[in-house]
């Protein structure tokens, strides 16, 4: 039996890094846009929904498309609030009314570069492997973090101890880091942990070019200069 899949974008009013950022004009189109069409396009999606505390950005989600039944509580929209609740708050909200979704592709809106062909081959990543629980999309970390330090008495200590700081990037082993882009999993898993980190997450992995993570005004420059070129 096919899987019925929810595509959930979460979007805050409020951003302190850079105001109205989700429906900041990029290239002409509100920042959201670009994520519930590309999300629109995916061949394994059922429904499209953006998750909001914000008129306006209920009104411009609508617009292009996306779904919204809803308007987020306040108290799941602040700064701290957990981004497990407000998937808790989407997906009951649809089990109440009789709407019973299987899985659920989490979509951050600050993540403009990643594509339908991403999310679908996250999908397809995720369904294939049929011990996983959940999928995160990362990018390689092109600062090995074997060269951390930290600053004990205004001196800097190794974090990771001294074998590490004069090796060669080519001698340390790869490292990954979430790039904010896609997170899936089945939805009983993420009410049995509350987290896409699980025991069995897989990774999907994604170049740097379409990994920028939105979060100030100097990523939304770069997310600009990269769609121009």
């Amino acid at each position: 039996m096919k899987n019925k899949i929810l595509a959930l974008i979460p979007a805050r009013g409020g951003s302190k890094g850079l105001p109205r950022k989700n429906i900041k004009p990029l290239l002409g189109k509100p920042l959201i846009a670009w994520t519930i069409e590309q999300a629109k396009n995916s061949k394994y999606v059922d429904k499209v929904v953006v998750s909001t505390d914000d008129e306006e950005i209920a009104e411009i989600s609508r617009k292009y498309g996306a779904e919204v039944p809803f308007l987020r509580p306040k108290e799941l929209a602040r700064d701290d609030s957990p981004t497990i609740d407000t998937i808790m708050h989407a997906t009951n909200w649809f089990e109440e009314r009789g709407e019973i979704f299987d899985i659920i592709v989490l979509l951050q809106p600050t993540s403009p570069l990643k594509t339908t062909e991403d999310i679908d081959n996250a999908i397809e990543l995720f369904l294939n492997n049929k011990n996983a629980l959940s999928l995160v999309s990362v990018k390689e970390n092109e600062h090995p973090p074997f060269w951390s330090f930290k600053i004990e008495n205004d001196y800097i200590k190794p974090l990771f101890g001294n074998e590490y700081i004069n090796k060669r990037r080519q001698e340390l082993p790869k490292c990954h880091i979430p790039n904010g882009a896609i997170f899936i999993s089945y939805i009983k898993v993420l009410k049995e942990y509350r987290t896409f980190y699980t025991p069995k997450t897989i990774s999907y992995i994604m170049p740097p070019e379409r990994s920028v993570d939105i979060d100030n005004e100097f990523d939304f420059l770069l997310a600009e200069f990269i769609l121009k070129k």
